[in-house]
């Protein structure tokens, strides 16, 4: 074979051959780019749920700890509640507590009723006997007590309230203001 005839087949065969290489080439690419983004796509999954998983622990342990911090309050709410509680044995029990902090003993023609104040009273009730079975009047009916529980009193049955009645707490039908109950001389 002549030496022209070496040149033109070589010269078809790599004519033939560069296409050939440069698709390879470019199918290699391809699939180098394909691996990469099926990777960053594997990460980024593995991202969303080491993500999920840190939130969803984290707002577990913030449950955990509200839970634990209302326990606590609770608690020192009880414990607060037993050392504020009236002592019957204790004619002073009431000294010191924020509800009593404005009152001054007793006054003429005044009732106090803790976290009230003082408020006037008609003639004729001061020094009343409370007793089952009166009417309170309407007037004197709005002085309930917050929390029977400081009195070592259940809670009020329903339609019912502990209502303050110059030293007495008297349990009284809301509808009606007829006395259910009377625990008399608190303070």
């Amino acid at each position: 074979m002549n030496r022209f005839t070496k040149a033109a087949v070589l010269g078809l065969v790599l004519a033939a051959a560069a296409p050939m290489a440069a698709e390879a080439q470019n199918r290699d690419r391809r699939e180098d780019r394909r691996d990469y983004r099926e990777e960053r796509r594997d990460d980024r999954r593995d991202d969303r749920n080491g993500e999920y998983d840190n939130r969803r622990n984290y707002r577990q342990d913030r449950r955990e700890d509200r839970r634990d911090f209302r326990e606590e309050r609770r608690d020192d709410r009880r414990d607060f509640r037993r050392d504020q509680r009236w002592d019957r044995n204790n004619r002073d029990w009431w000294r010191g507590r924020n509800d009593f902090r404005d009152y001054r003993g007793g006054r003429n023609d005044y009732w106090y009723a803790p976290g009230y104040g003082y408020y006037r009273v008609e003639p004729r009730y001061y020094g009343q006997r409370w007793q089952r079975g009166q009417y309170l009047p309407h007037s004197y009916r709005n002085y309930y007590v917050p929390d029977p529980y400081d009195y070592d009193l259940r809670p009020a049955p329903r339609g019912y309230r502990y209502v303050h009645a110059g030293n007495d707490i008297v349990l009284i039908a809301l509808a009606t203001g007829l006395i259910a109950n009377v625990l008399s001389g608190v303070y």
